[in-house]
């Protein structure tokens, strides 16, 4: 029983050197660990802050690209801290690193659409060929974009629907900004009969223009005749605007030329067409049925 005893206190005492001898060997790494934790913890959020920081007096740069390029140097750093610590105790960090690179690589590939709508999304941010509150198309998608972010960009149609698109599909096809320049150029067309005065109805396209306050004098509107159609001749009014005024511009000066016309005795053209009937012979019809109604079309200009 004494040697028993004995052999369990030579064990103790075994294992409480074995631990003064670790304590020894490792307190300097010990430290140096604690140390480079707290001073790399520190560094990354100094750096984090640095970057946001620096990254907001870059004028028009966006917010969400500030807050995810901060937190990506933030993680950066405090990685890198993580394996040096690990250095610091004689773990093979060239493993470690193989392995985060192999776990990123599955990750990558798990996750391929979705780092390709953060990839598109940065692109989206950093070159912004459009911005929150701008009236933008793009491919089968309109209205008025409302955020942009990593992943998907969240617009409002104009009849007032809700649409998230993701950022791959809008960075993948052309975008059409209608909000994006100050000025746009329009038309406004009316069709008028071949019987009408060409000349009146450009000198009233061009009074319109000239009372319409929201059309820019310069580039001063053209009143011209764009075509001489089938059964109309189609007059254009092509004029500016600001881009904040162009449907409202537009609508109201249709219903003015509307309006104008029909005081000025201006006809607007309907679709007509000429029909000849040749003979009731030549295309097989008997003259019983010429004395139908259908023969009366023959007389005269109809509509279609």
């Amino acid at each position: 029983m004494e040697a028993t005893t004995d052999r369990l206190v030579e064990a103790g005492q075994s294992a409480v050197q074995a631990a003064g001898a670790l304590a020894a060997q490792y307190a300097f790494s010990v430290l140096g660990a604690i140390i480079l934790l707290v001073v790399g913890y520190i560094a990354a959020g100094l750096a984090e802050r640095w970057l946001f920081a620096g990254l907001k007096r870059v004028r028009g740069f966006d917010e969400t690209l500030r807050i995810f390029l901060s937190k990506i140097l933030r993680y950066a750093i405090l990685i890198l801290v993580g394996i040096t610590v690990l250095a610091q105790f004689g773990v093979q960090t060239a493993s470690i690193i193989a392995a985060l690179g192999a776990i990123g690589l599955a990750i990558g590939l798990a996750l391929q659409g979705t780092l390709q709508n953060i990839a598109s999304g940065i692109m989206l941010l950093v070159l912004r060929p459009f911005r929150v509150g701008e009236y933008v198309a793009v491919g089968s998608l309109a209205g008025t974009v409302l955020e942009v972010g990593l992943f998907a960009t969240e617009l409002r149609t104009w009849d007032g629907l809700y649409v998230m698109a993701p950022n791959s599909q809008l960075w993948n096809s052309a975008v059409t900004n209608y909000s994006r320049n100050p000025r746009r150029l329009d038309e406004c067309t009316v069709r008028i009969s071949y019987e009408g005065d060409i000349g009146l109805a450009l000198r009233t396209l061009s009074g319109l223009a000239e009372a319409e306050k929201r059309v820019l004098k310069d580039p001063a509107p053209i009143a011209y005749v764009k075509e001489l159609g089938e059964s109309a001749i189609v007059v254009v009014l092509r004029y500016w605007t600001t881009s904040s005024d162009n449907w409202a511009t537009k609508v109201a000066l249709l219903k003015a030329a509307r309006e104008a016309f029909a005081k000025a005795g201006i006809s607007i053209a309907v679709p007509q067409r000429d029909v000849h009937v040749i003979g009731t012979q030549a295309i097989g019809i008997s003259d019983t049925a010429m004395d139908a109604p259908t023969a009366k079309v023959g007389k005269g200009r109809g509509n279609r």
